[in-house]
């Protein structure tokens, strides 16, 4: 089921990207924005941050950082630069996130500040990924086609936009058994946030309640 509604979002991403007459680039791409109805169909909703360009144009920049934190592309939240790719951003954490059933903001690694990136890629590296699994799906799973998933998560939170698939490569990766490339080291950017609500680094800004937040450039 959960595969299910991965291909469904990816399928939707790559609709919204590529067949849609207006490429649409989401810019919040979140677990709350997909609905899923009474069949466990998932729908994109809330599109108020959406960025509508002609079939030609994939990206542009913003002097309005916006986003919701633990979501956000290195790149749209340190120089508010935006494209299809800081949504494949959004859908590894996303897809990471439905693989663990943990939030990335919330997840913490032996008390350290650690996020869900950083625990996917030390397991990674230590070739364990099957810890990250969801203890539940464990049992279940097909863990081949789970650690894939992870995989796949891993490519799409490339820190240089250049290193991540498009959504057409994403859906493909999902649906087959093709062989993939080894993922470099992710993006780091988006750290956990303080009990206290005090963020840990001053670059951003964030909301402890998962809500989408948008910061303003000094001139």
């Amino acid at each position: 089921m959960r595969l299910n509604i991965l291909n469904a979002i990816a399928r939707g991403l790559l609709y919204l990207h590529q067949d849609s007459r207006l490429s649409i680039i989401h810019r919040d791409l979140k677990a709350s924005n997909i609905l899923l109805d009474n069949n466990m169909n998932p729908k994109i909703s809330y599109f108020d941050l959406a960025k509508m360009s002609g079939s030609d144009q994939v990206e542009g920049s913003t002097s309005i950082i916006a986003g919701t934190h633990g979501y956000m592309a290195p790149e749209c939240a340190i120089d508010g630069l935006f494209s299809v790719k800081s949504d494949v951003f959004s859908f590894g954490v996303l897809l990471l996130e439905i693989v663990s059933g943990k939030k990335n903001k919330a997840f913490t690694y032996q008390g350290r500040n650690h996020n869900l990136i950083d625990n996917a890629w030390r397991l990674w590296k230590d070739s364990t990924p099957k810890k990250l699994i969801d203890p539940c799906l464990v049992n279940t799973c097909n863990i081949f086609q789970v650690v894939r998933c992870i995989q796949i998560s891993l490519l799409c939170l490339q820190h240089h936009l250049d290193d991540r698939p498009d959504m057409t490569s994403v859906v493909l990766m999902l649906t087959s058994e093709n062989s993939l490339p080894n993922p470099k080291e992710p993006g780091f950017l988006i750290r956990m946030v303080s009990s206290e609500g005090e963020q840990s680094s001053t670059k951003q800004g964030s909301s402890i309640n998962d809500v989408t937040v948008s910061l303003l450039n000094a001139r």
